[in-house]
Formats: structure tokens, sequence, C-alpha cells
């Protein structure tokens, strides 16, 4: 019985972790008109956004069908993220040898930022 519980306990942690991923990514489009990602693809400092962008790109794109996602890969390139928000204005910021758990981060204060 108590196997069940821990089952349940996990299951449902699980589904709150799905929900809280989901709802950065719902948002991105509430307030980011455009998101660009630019990155080495073999240099170790631009491996937390390549492991952003594929563990990341297919859910954003999903939950934000309208929401310009640029991709750009060019050898030596230093990392960045880029919103681009109403009027123009953008927000940016470099993700050198940063894990992709930390990008999530960093991307959820760009969706939360207006």
């Amino acid at each position: 019985k108590s196997s069940s519980n821990q089952a349940i306990k996990h299951q449902s942690s699980s589904s709150s972790i799905i929900i809280i991923m989901s709802a950065w990514r719902k948002a991105l489009s509430q307030s980011v008109q455009e998101l660009r990602l630019s990155f080495c693809q073999t240099s170790a400092a631009s491996k937390g956004l390549r492991d952003f962008v594929a563990k990341h790109y297919k859910g954003i794109k999903k939950d934000n069908p309208s929401l310009p996602v640029l991709v750009r890969e060019c050898s030596g390139v230093e990392p960045r993220v880029v919103a681009r928000y109403q009027f123009g204005a953008e927000k940016s910021f470099v993700v050198k040898d940063m894990p992709e758990k930390e990008i999530v981060k960093r991307i959820q204060e760009l969706a939360a930022a207006q």
C-alpha cells in the first residue's frame, strides 16, 4: 500500500512539474513577439543552449504556434538569447557555459517581462 501511495505522490509531482513547464511556455507569446536563439553547433560554451533547443523547442512551438522562434547556428558565435517585445524593444543575454536548466529560468524571466 505504501508503494502505491509513493507512486501516486510521484505521479502528482510529475504532473505539477509538467504544468509548470507548460505554463512558462504558454506565457511566452503573451509578452514576447519573437525569440531568437544563436549558438555554435560544436562549442562547449553553447552546449546548454543546444540542449535547451533539443528539449524545449517542440513544446514552445506547440504552445505558441504563431510565435517566431529563430534558431541560428553559426560557427564560433557566442551563445545568446534575444526576446523582442512590442514596439521593437529587445532584451538579450549571453548564455555562455550556462546549463539548460538555468537557460529555462532566464527565459521564464523573459516571458514574465512586459
